[in-house]
């Protein structure tokens, strides 16, 4: 908490009012927000601040900052006791609660509160639906609304509130920088070195070399872009998300997809599909790990294997994936199951002459198209539609698309679940 302050920080701390905060990745918008919201929550009394974002784990990391921002600047103003701050809640001896909820897809969860100021986290990944619930809670109070994010496409609340359309937001003070700025013009102090500064922008060298032109200026140059569009309807994903969880049968035939954290980001998944015929399949479990090493990410595969004793099971063997795969190719109860994404291929013609590597669209692909012709069910869970509405999709040269997503992990695992159970042609047993 003790960083030195970028310019555009101390003026968004010292504006008052509605604000909005545009901006490209990284660049220290949920840190400068926590701080905004810690400081009204210190000096006023009596007072309701309501945190959301479209999941729990969103909504929870500017939340968490406040708390740890209140804390250093005023510990005993904290409540203990059974008043103790929970995930959800922080009371304050001076009569102020901030709440944290996550919004899912219309936000039935935050109907009936009255606040006085409202944090909105990934505001661009708020469904339309969830305004009309969260917006009315500011009438009675005059209170602010804070939106932060990184844009997605020219379209929603948080588009429509940063180019005042039809002149309806003339209340905020929009605030905009992108990370190419920030990382060259941060001013170099003990929070933040040369060192630092140099790797910050060899990372976004690489970045920019990884990424599309397109991807690259909506995520790091927070650019709004008409050409970026959301791959899974919203329509399709409540219609599909649907089950609660379901019961296991030792006999029926399952199929594991398994998405291993990047160096740097702290979740893994495993999703497990179970095949009922050839036009059903069913999700049977969503789980998600934080912060684990590559061997208790290989371990706990072969765990969910002798439950499950899976038909298949399918891996991405680039990146960090690769140490995972190795080791279920060397455990005797996983190495005829496990396949790697890359080292897979679809035939072209009937006589499997020619054939095509799989890419991560040809998956994606697929499971739209089994969502679209209702052959999948998918659990009614607001972390995986999140994931399913965070995909976009970029057109490319030649007919080609890239489809990538910023909460991407949960789809990542269902699309090598899904594409296990139902790619007839697909050879999963390793010799």
């Amino acid at each position: 908490m003790k960083m030195q302050l970028d310019p555009w920080q101390k003026k968004f701390l010292e504006t008052k009012g509605d604000k909005i905060l545009n901006t490209g990745r990284q660049v220290g918008k949920t840190v400068t927000c926590s701080r905004d919201a810690g400081e009204y929550a210190i000096k006023n009394k009596n007072k309701t601040i309501l945190m959301i974002a479209p999941t729990e784990r969103q909504a929870y990391n500017l939340f968490e900052m406040t708390l740890n921002y209140i804390l250093e600047k005023n510990l005993k103003l904290v409540c203990k006791g059974k008043d103790r701050p929970t995930k959800t809640k922080i009371f304050l001896r001076n009569g102020t609660r901030i709440h944290c909820l996550p919004v899912g897809l219309a936000g039935l969860g935050v109907r009936g509160l009255t606040v006085h100021k409202l944090y909105a986290d990934e505001a661009s990944r708020i469904p339309e639906e969830v305004w009309s619930a969260v917006t009315p809670m500011l009438l009675t109070t005059g209170g602010n609304m804070i939106l932060l994010s990184t844009p997605a496409g020219k379209q929603g609340y948080f588009y429509d509130c940063w180019i005042n359309k039809d002149n309806a937001f003339d209340s905020f003070t929009r605030f905009e920088t992108n990370s190419e700025k920030v990382m060259k013009e941060r001013p170099i102090c003990k929070s933040w070195t040369e060192f630092q500064r140099e790797g910050a922008l060899n990372a976004l060298k690489q970045e920019k070399a990884r990424m599309t032109s397109l991807i690259y200026a909506q995520e790091y140059l927070g650019l709004f872009l008409d050409d970026l569009r959301q791959f899974y309807p919203n329509d399709l994903i409540n219609k599909v998300c649907c089950l609660k969880r379901q019961e296991f049968y030792p006999s029926n035939k399952y199929h594991l997809g398994i998405d291993v954290a990047r160096m740097g980001e702290d979740e893994s998944t495993f999703e497990i599909i179970e095949a009922i015929h050839k036009r059903k399949l069913k999700q049977v479990e969503n789980i998600v790990t934080k912060k684990t090493l590559l061997t208790q990410t290989a371990r706990r595969a072969i765990e969910l294997n002798r439950k499950y004793n899976f038909n298949g099971i399918l891996i991405d063997d680039g990146g960090m994936g690769v140490g995972v795969f190795d080791m279920l190719l060397e455990n005797p109860e996983t190495k005829r199951k496990v396949k790697a994404t890359g080292s897979m291929q679809r035939p072209l013609t009937r006589d499997e002459k020619k054939k095509k590597k799989v890419v991560k669209e040809d998956m994606h692909n697929n499971l739209l198209g089994l969502m679209e012709r209702g052959e999948i069910q998918l659990l009614d869970d607001e972390e995986i539609k999140q994931s399913l509405r965070s995909i976009q999709f970029e057109y490319l040269s030649e007919g080609k698309i890239k489809i990538w997503g910023t909460y991407a992990h949960i789809v990542d695992g269902i699309i090598r679940a899904a594409y296990s159970a139902k790619t007839k042609r697909l050879n999963i047993w390793i010799a």
